[in-house]
């Protein structure tokens, strides 16, 4: 399960809005939503693409992508 608050936390330190990271992902802003919100799945190449424009270092992976 995707960490919300983590990310958006992310998101707002790299002021990054969710219609910017939908763009670099090549996703609507509403599938994005679904998407941080675990409403739709996310993919493994999807959550590499925003660790990549949230600057989520390697070993920080799982904190945001398998919440417990």
């Amino acid at each position: 399960m995707v960490d919300t608050q983590k990310i958006q936390t992310r998101m707002k330190e790299r002021k990054i809005t969710q219609v910017r990271l939908a763009e670099r992902l090549g996703l609507a802003k509403a599938t994005v939503s679904q998407k941080l919100n675990n409403v739709r799945p996310m993919f493994l190449d999807e959550a590499e693409a925003i660790c990549e424009a949230l600057e989520i270092p390697d070993d920080e992976f799982g904190a945001y992508f398998f919440k417990q």
